[in-house]
Protein backbone atom coordinates (compact mmCIF):
# COMPACT_ATOMS: atom_id res chain seq x y z
CA UNK A 1 0.00 0.00 0.00
CA UNK A 2 2.75 2.77 0.92
CA UNK A 3 4.54 1.43 -2.32
CA UNK A 4 1.24 3.00 -4.09
CA UNK A 5 1.29 6.15 -1.92
CA UNK A 6 5.04 7.39 -3.14
CA UNK A 7 3.79 6.96 -6.71
CA UNK A 8 1.71 9.99 -6.55
CA UNK A 9 2.93 12.80 -7.97
CA UNK A 10 1.97 15.07 -5.28
CA UNK A 11 4.75 13.04 -2.61
CA UNK A 12 7.18 13.15 -5.46
CA UNK A 13 6.74 17.11 -5.85
CA UNK A 14 6.73 17.47 -2.12
CA UNK A 15 10.32 15.08 -1.61
CA UNK A 16 11.98 17.75 -4.87
CA UNK A 17 10.40 20.76 -2.19
CA UNK A 18 11.40 19.48 1.17
CA UNK A 19 15.27 18.98 -0.40
CA UNK A 20 15.18 22.00 -1.76
CA UNK A 21 14.31 23.71 1.35
CA UNK A 22 16.98 22.09 3.12
CA UNK A 23 19.49 22.14 0.77
CA UNK A 24 18.72 25.11 -1.69
CA UNK A 25 20.98 23.72 -4.46
CA UNK A 26 21.28 19.79 -4.80
CA UNK A 27 24.21 17.33 -5.57
CA UNK A 28 23.03 13.92 -6.74
CA UNK A 29 24.87 10.95 -8.46
CA UNK A 30 24.19 8.33 -10.71
CA UNK A 31 25.98 5.34 -11.75
CA UNK A 32 26.88 3.46 -15.22
CA UNK A 33 27.86 -0.25 -13.96
CA UNK A 34 27.99 -2.44 -17.32
CA UNK A 35 28.99 -5.96 -16.49
CA UNK A 36 31.20 -8.70 -18.04
CA UNK A 37 28.27 -9.15 -20.55
CA UNK A 38 27.58 -5.58 -21.86
CA UNK A 39 24.14 -5.51 -19.75
CA UNK A 40 23.40 -2.40 -17.82
CA UNK A 41 22.39 -1.70 -13.94
CA UNK A 42 18.91 0.16 -13.61
CA UNK A 43 16.87 0.36 -10.79
CA UNK A 44 12.96 1.07 -10.26
CA UNK A 45 12.12 2.85 -7.16
CA UNK A 46 9.66 2.71 -4.64
CA UNK A 47 9.14 6.90 -4.94
CA UNK A 48 9.18 7.84 -8.61
CA UNK A 49 8.17 5.97 -11.83
CA UNK A 50 10.36 4.84 -14.56
CA UNK A 51 13.95 2.96 -14.89
CA UNK A 52 17.02 4.99 -13.97
CA UNK A 53 20.81 4.32 -13.04
CA UNK A 54 21.53 3.95 -9.90
CA UNK A 55 22.04 6.79 -7.72
CA UNK A 56 21.18 9.08 -5.05
CA UNK A 57 21.88 12.32 -3.37
CA UNK A 58 25.06 13.50 -2.16
CA UNK A 59 24.99 14.11 1.88
CA UNK A 60 25.97 16.30 4.02
CA UNK A 61 30.21 16.01 4.72
CA UNK A 62 30.46 13.12 1.44
CA UNK A 63 32.06 13.75 -2.09
CA UNK A 64 30.26 12.81 -4.78
CA UNK A 65 32.42 9.83 -5.56
CA UNK A 66 32.17 8.00 -1.73
CA UNK A 67 28.43 8.89 -2.29
CA UNK A 68 28.45 6.70 -5.35
CA UNK A 69 29.93 4.16 -3.77
CA UNK A 70 27.39 4.22 -1.83
CA UNK A 71 24.62 4.24 -4.01
CA UNK A 72 26.16 1.44 -5.93
CA UNK A 73 26.14 -0.99 -2.85
CA UNK A 74 22.90 0.47 -1.39
CA UNK A 75 20.48 0.40 -4.53
CA UNK A 76 22.19 -2.21 -6.97
CA UNK A 77 24.65 -4.45 -4.27
CA UNK A 78 27.50 -3.47 -6.38
CA UNK A 79 30.44 -3.21 -4.42
CA UNK A 80 33.07 -0.97 -6.79
CA UNK A 81 36.70 -2.30 -6.58
CA UNK A 82 38.25 1.03 -5.97
CA UNK A 83 36.44 4.10 -5.83
CA UNK A 84 39.73 6.03 -7.07
CA UNK A 85 38.33 4.35 -11.29
CA UNK A 86 35.54 5.73 -10.66
CA UNK A 87 35.32 7.81 -14.25
CA UNK A 88 33.24 11.25 -13.96
CA UNK A 89 30.84 10.81 -17.19
CA UNK A 90 29.35 14.24 -17.28
CA UNK A 91 28.05 16.74 -14.47
CA UNK A 92 24.47 17.83 -15.34
CA UNK A 93 21.17 20.59 -14.31
CA UNK A 94 18.35 18.90 -14.12
CA UNK A 95 15.44 21.14 -15.45
CA UNK A 96 12.45 18.90 -13.55
CA UNK A 97 12.37 20.55 -9.82
CA UNK A 98 13.79 24.09 -9.51
CA UNK A 99 16.34 24.07 -11.81
CA UNK A 100 19.13 24.08 -9.37
CA UNK A 101 19.47 20.07 -8.90
CA UNK A 102 23.43 19.12 -9.92
CA UNK A 103 23.84 15.54 -11.06
CA UNK A 104 27.47 13.67 -11.55
CA UNK A 105 27.61 10.41 -13.39
CA UNK A 106 30.12 8.36 -13.23
CA UNK A 107 31.17 4.91 -14.94
CA UNK A 108 32.43 1.94 -12.51
CA UNK A 109 35.18 0.17 -14.83
CA UNK A 110 35.26 -2.73 -12.30
CA UNK A 111 32.72 -4.12 -9.91
CA UNK A 112 31.42 -7.16 -7.86
CA UNK A 113 27.63 -7.62 -7.66
CA UNK A 114 27.38 -9.54 -4.31
CA UNK A 115 23.86 -11.05 -5.49
CA UNK A 116 20.70 -9.52 -6.29
CA UNK A 117 19.17 -6.94 -4.71
CA UNK A 118 15.78 -7.43 -2.37
CA UNK A 119 13.38 -5.05 -2.79
CA UNK A 120 13.15 -2.77 0.27
CA UNK A 121 11.36 0.86 0.78
CA UNK A 122 13.24 2.63 -1.59
CA UNK A 123 13.99 0.12 -4.35
CA UNK A 124 11.00 -2.18 -5.85
CA UNK A 125 13.76 -3.59 -8.08
CA UNK A 126 17.17 -3.75 -9.34
CA UNK A 127 18.42 -5.59 -12.69
CA UNK A 128 21.02 -6.03 -15.60
CA UNK A 129 19.31 -5.35 -19.08
CA UNK A 130 20.99 -5.85 -22.48
CA UNK A 131 21.44 -2.58 -23.73
CA UNK A 132 19.04 -3.97 -27.01
CA UNK A 133 16.77 -4.78 -24.47
CA UNK A 134 16.21 -1.84 -22.21
CA UNK A 135 12.76 -1.75 -20.06
CA UNK A 136 10.05 0.31 -22.31
CA UNK A 137 9.79 2.53 -19.08
CA UNK A 138 13.54 3.32 -19.09
CA UNK A 139 13.51 6.96 -18.77
CA UNK A 140 14.89 9.58 -21.59
CA UNK A 141 17.57 10.87 -19.17
CA UNK A 142 19.10 7.32 -18.67
CA UNK A 143 18.74 6.24 -22.43
CA UNK A 144 20.39 9.63 -22.82
CA UNK A 145 23.51 9.21 -20.90
CA UNK A 146 24.10 5.32 -22.23
CA UNK A 147 23.78 6.55 -25.74
CA UNK A 148 26.28 9.48 -24.95
CA UNK A 149 28.75 6.85 -22.88
CA UNK A 150 28.24 3.65 -25.77
CA UNK A 151 29.15 5.93 -28.74
CA UNK A 152 31.94 8.11 -27.06
CA UNK A 153 29.32 11.12 -27.55
CA UNK A 154 29.91 14.11 -25.60
CA UNK A 155 27.56 14.71 -22.49
CA UNK A 156 25.12 17.14 -22.60
CA UNK A 157 24.85 20.70 -20.36
CA UNK A 158 21.53 19.48 -19.25
CA UNK A 159 20.00 16.27 -17.45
Amino acid sequence: MIGHLLDWPLVQRLFQLGALATRGMTLGVRGVALDARGRICLVRHTYVGGWHLPGGGVEIGENAIDAMVREFREEAEIVVQAADTLRLHGFFRSTAAAGRDHIAVYVAPAFTLLGPKAPDREIAQSNFFALDALPEQTTRATLERLDEIVHRRPPAATW
